[in-house]
C-alpha cells in the first residue's frame, strides 16, 4: 500500500527510486506508467494527470517483454512501425541505438541466441527509440551476474549522460541506486511513503571507481543507516503478521492446547 508519497522526477535528470522489499516500488511504478489508478491523490506529468498508459511513459520491466519470433532489430523497430513512422527515419535511429548500445553485430539475432545482458541492451534500445519523455525501469538488472550487472549499469550511464532523457529508476541496491542517481527517493516500509529525497552531488561522467570515493561513503552510510531501519520495521512487522496468522488457525482448527 502506498500513503503519503510523494515526491518530483526532475527533467532530464536520473532518479531512482530505492526502499526495503515489498515496500511498493514496483506498485508506483505501475501507478505512474499508468496500468493502475491511485484510490486517493494524483499523479501528474507536465501538470496534466496521468490517466492511462501512454508512449510518453515506456517501462523496462524485470523480466525480458522482446518477442521472441523477431530478430534484434525487428523488435526495437516494432513500435515506430506501430507508429508508422517513416521506414528509414526509423531504420537510421535503430541503426545508431544497436551502436550506443553494442549490439549492431547481432541485429539479425533472436532474444534466445543472446545473452541475458544481450537482452537487456536490447530492451533498453526499444524502449529510447520511442522517444518518451520518462523511461521508467523497474529493476531492470536483476537475476543478472555481478559482472554483467555491472557492465549493464556502465552502459545506462553512457546512454544517460548528454542524451536529455528523464528515467525513473527502480533497484534493491544500494551501490547500484549511488552510481546512477542524480536524485535518490528512499521509500518506507508499507505503507509507503516518501521517507527521505537525497541529492546524489557525485560528479559526472561516473564509473565504477566513484566506488571508492570519500563522498560516496559517506552517501552510502547515510541510506544504509535510513534502509536498515526501515528494513528491521518491515521484518518486524511481518513475523508479527505471520503470528497472528499461526494463531488464528490453530483456533479456527481446534489446535490450541492447554
Amino acid at each position: 500500500m502506498v500513503q503519503d508519497c510523494s515526491f518530483t522526477v526532475a527533467r532530464a535528470k536520473f532518479t531512482v527510486l530505492i526502499g526495503p522489499s515489498g515496500c511498493g516500488k514496483t506498485t508506483l511504478i505501475n501507478l505512474i506508467a499508468g496500468y493502475e489508478q491511485p484510490t486517493h491523490g494524483r499523479i501528474t506529468l507536465d501538470a496534466e494527470e496521468i490517466a492511462g498508459p501512454t508512449r510518453d511513459r515506456l517501462v523496462v520491466f524485470q523480466e525480458t517483454a522482446l518477442f521472441p519470433w523477431m530478430t534484434v532489430s525487428q523488435n526495437v523497430l516494432y513500435g515506430p512501425t506501430v507508429q508508422r513512422r517513416p521506414a528509414h527515419e526509423a531504420a537510421a535511429d535503430a541503426a545508431t541505438l544497436l551502436v550506443k548500445v553494442g549490439l549492431n553485430d547481432f541485429a539479425d539475432k533472436y532474444p534466445n541466441q543472446l545473452s541475458g545482458g544481450m537482452q537487456r541492451r536490447a530492451e533498453l534500445a526499444r524502449a529510447l527509440i520511442n522517444r518518451p519523455r520518462v523511461l521508467l525501469m523497474d529493476e531492470p538488472f536483476r537475476g543478472l551476474d555481478a559482472m554483467t550487472r555491472q557492465l549493464m549499469q556502465e552502459y545506462l550511464l553512457r546512454l544517460f549522460e548528454g542524451s536529455g532523457q528523464t528515467i525513473l529508476f527502480v533497484t534493491s541496491e544500494i551501490d547500484e541506486a549511488l552510481l546512477l542517481a542524480d536524485t535518490l527517493v528512499l521509500l518506507s516500509r508499507s505503507p509507503t511513503s516518501s521517507k527521505l529525497v537525497l541529492p546524489v552531488d557525485l560528479p559526472r561522467p561516473r564509473d565504477a571507481n566513484v566506488f571508492g570515493s570519500r563522498r560516496y561513503a559517506e552517501l552510502k552510510s547515510k541510506v544504509l543507516s535510513i534502509l536498515y531501519d526501515e528494513a528491521v520495521g518491515a521484518f518486524a512487522a511481518g513475523s508479527r503478521a505471520a503470528a497472528d496468522m499461526v494463531e488464528a488457525f490453530e483456533l479456527r482448527g481446534g489446535m490450541r492446547t492447554l
